[in-house]
């Protein structure tokens, strides 16, 4: 197995070699300063000419699979194989945000290795395709990937038994004894209820014995394949340019760590200095599986005494202009890409001057659906509002109305999620959990709930549980005219926010 993986994987991604002690397989290393400039200039009129600059893009977009998540996915695997620790025909439970899980599915399609992703909801539809495209199978929960070893506070018991409900129908449907799961249910839910998911991976992988799990979020070879050889890499190839990775920042964006980890950690050893400027979006944006600051701070690859700077970029109003610049010039380029070629804009704009590396972390074709909806924003219909914006343009929305297929508000719900969104209590409309069962079954809207959902020229706030119900229903809603919004994070966020335990807002539908 291990000299099918050297063939068919290792002698295709970046590695030192053995007798020249260099890197091969060396991703592009571009000079992409002119058009930088200009699209500062067209797109930000922002004026960089007279300054003394200089900006190399690092395109692991041209990576196997398309990411720099091929890099740690092809370390972690080899040293598994190479220690027994996994052979052919065996499963892999992993947490990812898509496309470290797309790396191990084309592995695993190559060398007999079959690839099990627990995703979030966020997910674009794009990278659920890339998934679909390497026969990866999918568990897609109600909940957003979050920090090791979980959320603080009390465990929200309740929404986590709703989640391994779904959790073991969607193992089942994929062959997985729900006997099995049954048995370890208990350990199952704790982990959800702290909304743990990288840890309920390894849980997974130990519960169905002969599973494993990389661990990517937790796993040193992740740190260590960019120590010993993305910094390497970069250094030979700016070398081979006339230039010193010494004289460079290195500007990246943070997903688990292991790339902002491993090049500070390099740049340290080998430079004596820090150099590595870690982006990350507002607290209030999704881009592309890049965590926020506040979502970073509880993993173990967080080490924010070894970056030179942190840095929170908004996507959504300027670094998107900049993504469609630079695919419209030709380049292979994602968002938080975007995001990180933003911030070094800005950092040359506002300190006069400077010489940066940034990486290209992934190329455009998973959000290139994304990218053209930005195009047509005008156009295009918003499925997802998070609470803040919800309270303040509470007045657009025509009715309030509870989205689940499994539980319905108690009294104290429907009075809180009233009093937070500022309306009156008959606002809120509740139709029955087997019509919204329908709904998304058939992808038809019951006569019965559209009295609730006020006919097809109202525009319904849609609020579940923790959210993902009430998006699937306003996707439902969109393809036949309806312009219905999800609430982010649903009753759950208004839970935490005022300190209620989600029992006592909702109960078990009986209807």
């Amino acid at each position: 197995m291990l000299e099918d993986f050297e063939r068919e994987i290792w002698s295709k991604v970046p590695h030192l070699e053995d007798k020249s002690g260099k890197v091969v397989n060396a991703t592009p290393l571009k000079d992409i300063t002119a058009d930088l400039k200009e699209c500062a200039k067209s797109v930000f009129g922002i004026d960089l000419a007279d300054k003394n600059l200089r900006v190399f893009g690092k395109f692991d977009s041209k990576l196997l699979a398309g990411s720099i998540k091929s890099r740690p996915a092809v370390n972690i695997l080899r040293d598994a194989i190479a220690t027994g620790k996994i052979k052919r025909g065996q499963t892999i439970f992993e947490a990812t945000s898509g496309n470290f899980g797309i790396a191990l599915g084309l592995i695993g399609k190559r060398i007999g290795l079959n690839v099990v992703t627990l995703v979030s909801r966020k997910l674009q539809e794009g990278v659920f395709e890339e998934l679909r495209n390497e026969d990866i199978r999918i568990v897609n929960l109600d909940m957003d990937i979050c920090p090791a070893p979980g959320m603080k506070g009390d465990a929200n018991l309740m929404a986590a038994k709703a989640t391994a409900w779904n959790v073991r129908a969607q193992l089942s449907e994929l062959g997985f004894d729900p006997a099995i799961f049954d048995r370890s249910r208990s350990e199952i839910e704790a982990v959800l209820a702290k909304q743990d998911i990288i840890n309920l991976a390894k849980l997974l992988a130990k519960v169905y014995d002969g599973c494993f799990c990389p661990e990517q979020y937790d796993n040193e070879l992740n740190i260590e394949v960019h120590r010993t050889v993305t910094g390497p890499e970069i250094e030979q190839q700016l070398h081979e340019q006339g230039h010193s990775l010494a004289d460079f920042r290195i500007v990246c964006t943070f997903g688990t760590g292991g790339t902002s980890g491993g090049l500070s950690r390099y740049m340290m050893e080998k430079h004596g200095k820090k150099a590595v400027h870690v982006i990350f979006p507002p607290a209030d944006q999704d881009v592309a599986g890049i965590r926020t600051k506040a979502k970073a701070s509880g993993l173990k690859f967080y080490e924010p005494d070894q970056y030179a700077g942190q840095h929170e970029v908004d996507f959504g109003g300027q670094a998107k202009r900049l993504l469609k610049f630079f695919v419209d010039k030709g380049y292979d380029m994602g968002e938080s890409s975007a995001l990180a070629l933003y911030a070094a804009m800005q950092m040359a704009n506002f300190g006069g001057e400077g010489r940066f590396v940034v990486i290209i972390a992934d190329g455009i074709q998973k959000y290139r659906k994304n990218l053209e909806a930005m195009q047509q924003q005008q156009k295009q219909k918003r499925l997802e509002v998070p609470l803040q914006e919800a309270v303040s343009n509470i007045g657009n929305y025509d009715r309030v109305v509870w989205i689940h297929t499994m539980y319905t508000p108690r009294k104290e719900g429907i009075e809180l999620i009233a009093k937070t969104l500022g309306i009156d209590e008959s606002k809120i409309y509740v139709p029955k959990a087997s019509e919204v069962e329908q709904l998304l079954m058939t992808q038809q809207i019951p006569k019965e709930m559209e009295k609730s959902l006020g006919g097809p020229d109202s525009k319904p706030l849609l609020v579940c549980m923790m959210g993902n119900t009430s998006l699937r229903v306003a996707q439902v809603l969109g393809q036949k005219g309806i312009g219905a919004e999800s609430l982010t994070g649903g009753i759950n966020t208004l839970s935490q926010g005022k300190g209620k335990h989600i029992s006592e807002l909702v109960r078990m539908a009986t209807e």
